[in-house]
Formats: C-alpha cells, structure tokens, sequence
C-alpha cells in the first residue's frame, strides 16, 4: 500500500511563488511514476506535471510550462512542485498522484492519491 501526503499550500500574492511537497510512503515508491493534478468547484480534475521513476521523463500541462518546476527525491520518498509566477487562474486543491501510467496525463491512470493541499493566488 502506498500512502501519500501532500503540504505546502497557502495564499500567495499574483507573481509569487509556492512549493507543494508530497511524502509518500511503501516499498515501491521508487519504481512509481509520480504526477501533481488540480482541481477547481464544479470543473474535472487537471493535469499539471508528471515525473517518471528515474526523473528521466517530465511533462507539464501547457497552462504551467515555463513557471512550474516538478521534482523528486528518492531517497526522501517524496517529490515536490515548485510554483512560480503563479496567477490567479492557478487557484485550486492539488493534489499528488503515484502509479505505473501509460497515459500519464489521465487520472485515472493513478490509483494512490493524497488528500490535497489548497493553493490561493490572489490578484
């Protein structure tokens, strides 16, 4: 079983910045694709950014490439979601994701998932 815990939320000024971390835990965790999803009232989760196993592989959603920075520490067990010049439109729950994805964009492809951490960009 793997457990995830995600931190580091909060309300930030328009142009700040903000890192999420999620600690995971399981034998596993360095053999699990590791993805940051969010989420607004009434609207389908989003992909944000995801990770492969060996950090080889890293993808993000066009709404964040260039100011979201995804990466992981293996030897921690947990990886992080640097957010920079955030925006408004970056308001939402994120939440951290683990699992074998082959479509790494999808969530349903993820069956461990935290609980969530509250991110409030004011303009």
């Amino acid at each position: 079983q793997v457990e995830l815990a995600e931190s580091g939320g909060g309300l930030v000024q328009a142009g700040g910045s903000l890192r999420v971390s999620c600690a995971t835990s399981g034998s596993t965790i360095n053999l699990l694709g590791l993805a940051w999803f969010r989420q607004v009232p009434g609207k389908e989760r989003e992909f944000v950014s995801y990770i492969n196993w060996s950090g080889s592989n890293i993808y993000y959603a066009d709404s964040v490439k260039g100011r979201f920075t995804i990466s992981r520490d293996n030897a921690k067990n947990t990886w992080y979601l640097q957010l920079n010049n955030l925006k408004p439109e970056d308001t939402a729950v994120y939440y951290c994701a683990a699992g074998w994805p082959t479509q790494w964009a999808s969530a349903d492809q993820y069956p461990y998932w935290g609980q969530g951490t509250q991110v409030t960009v004011s303009s």
